[in-house]
């Protein structure tokens, strides 16, 4: 059982990458030996969390919560596990999130760089993709440029699915070890807000009935480090509570899936390209994001049984094919503002076209206006990696708008990596990234309620893992002085 009505100079909310490493900077800076700080997860410790998918052979959408995209660590954990770092030679920070827009370019820099080092201490592969091939690197970059195509060369460091497992569960002994108390399956269900100000959160146990008692836990201080899972949840509070936040940009797109031969360049020099261009007619941003060489095309689920695709890359075990999310940006505010609910309702489509899974279809279907069946899937050159992947088509599910987005960005980069545009290779629906709900913060990361914090993905600060972790380093610093 929880322990009831208990006080906490600090709560955070959400064991991803921004919480943890809060609590672990917090520890680094003495201030977890005095004060009493809480870490709640509504999934489960990263040494429970299991995907039964490879044992039984499909998603059984595990209850309560699916272990993939809740538990310790996120979804970092059952992710490919890439920190991708900022280009020393670069003025910009040019992926990850708006952290730099609060704490200026270079000590974005030396945050992320210290963060790294973190990572390191674990137990991270020390190598670096990207630093080396050079001149190949270059090679690539202007025949993208001739296309209209800008290519970010970051450094990558590559974790591994598997890898990360064991990475966190040595943070999540560290934490544990150190005085900071972490509740697993915990839900919280409301903040409790007086004034204007935090006074603390309101929680029942993940596995609870509907009709558990309500659970109040106080603090003064609470950080809300919620991922994407927990951004539609976050939404709800900024309604419910006042708090000043605005529509951000919707990433829709989908998983793409094609033979390791036809990006062994992008994959033997960068590991990742991140690719990014604006293409006539619509010119919206379309982007190459979370690129997986010889890896797997995976499932997750989030609330309401909600699947989407994502894609794994393990240190050990290998694919003969590439996966990488091909995203468009939509922005949407007037008079429709809510970009989470316009990518659930997308989602939700192409679920129902799958009966719950989702959808794959081979681009040379699309290009014909066809749709795509299991025995064109027997007789296809890409065989997908994701085995319980529904045969269907992809369109009636995504907008017009977005498809021409990501067919001309395809066709635009068959230019610069001849056979990325090869009728065989496939694609899946939908993978939407749900950090479009960006809440008002100040340089301290306070909202507009008094003692409450936002950060990571969730909150719209981050968009991935290594600069979500970074944002928990600079919470716990900026914290030093106030708890």
């Amino acid at each position: 059982m929880i322990t009831l009505n208990k006080n906490y100079d600090l709560i955070i909310v959400g064991a991803g990458p921004s919480g943890v490493f809060t609590a672990y900077e917090l520890i680094e800076l003495g201030i977890a030996k005095e004060k009493k700080i809480l870490l709640i997860e509504q999934g489960k410790a990263v040494d429970k969390r299991y995907c039964p998918v490879e044992k039984v052979g499909k998603c059984i959408k595990c209850k309560p919560y699916c272990n993939i995209t809740s538990g310790f660590s996120g979804a970092g954990a059952f992710s490919d596990g890439k920190l991708t770092l900022p280009n020393k030679d670069s003025d910009s920070i040019e992926v990850g999130g708006i952290l730099d827009q609060y704490l200026g370019v270079e000590e974005t820099k030396e945050l992320m760089f210290y963060t790294d080092e973190i990572y390191l201490k674990f137990g991270a592969d020390p190598k670096l993709e990207g630093l080396e091939h050079l001149d190949e690197i270059q090679k690539i970059a202007d025949r993208a440029k001739e296309n209209n195509i800008t290519l970010a060369n970051c450094p990558i460091r590559h974790l591994g699915t598997e890898k990360s497992h064991e990475l966190y569960k040595k943070i999540q002994d560290y934490i544990l070890a150190n005085n900071v108390e972490i509740m697993f399956e915990t839900n919280v269900k409301d903040l409790i807000i007086e004034d204007n100000k935090i006074k603390g959160v309101v929680i029942e146990e993940s596995n609870s009935s509907d009709s558990s008692e309500d659970i109040s836990l106080y603090s003064d201080r609470v950080v809300i480090g919620v991922g994407r899972k927990g951004a539609e949840w976050l939404a709800k509070m900024c309604d419910e509570h006042s708090i000043k936040n605005r529509a951000g940009v919707v990433d829709v797109g989908v998983r793409y899936e094609l033979p390791d031969s036809v990006m062994k360049d992008i994959n033997e020099y960068l590991y990742e390209g991140k690719f990014v261009a604006r293409l006539a007619p619509y010119k919206d941003k379309v982007r190459t994001f979370c690129q997986n060489p010889s890896g797997f095309v995976a499932n997750e689920v989030y609330d309401n049984n909600l699947t989407l695709v994502n894609g794994h890359s393990y240190k050990d075990r290998k694919s003969t094919n590439t996966n990488l999310a091909l995203l468009a940006s939509h922005h949407f505010n007037d008079p429709f503002k809510e970009p989470i609910k316009y990518g659930i309702n997308i989602a939700e489509n192409a679920n129902q076209l799958g009966k719950g899974n989702v959808l794959v279809q081979r681009l040379g279907d699309i290009l014909e206006g066809k749709r795509t069946w299991e025995k064109d899937l027997e007789n296809n050159s890409v065989v997908p990696t994701l085995k319980t992947a529904v045969a269907g088509d992809i369109t009636y599910a995504i907008g017009y708008r977005t498809m021409v987005d990501i067919l001309e960005f395809i066709k635009a980069m068959d230019k610069v990596v001849p056979g990325f545009a090869n009728p065989d290779n496939l694609l899946y629906a939908a993978e939407i990234k749900f950090y479009s709900n960006q809440i008002n913060i100040d340089d301290n990361f306070e909202t507009s309620v008094k003692g409450l914090y936002s950060i990571g993905d969730g909150g719209g600060l981050t968009r991935g893992l290594i600069m979500a972790s970074a944002s928990g380093v600079q919470m716990a610093r900026n914290l030093k002085d106030i708890l």
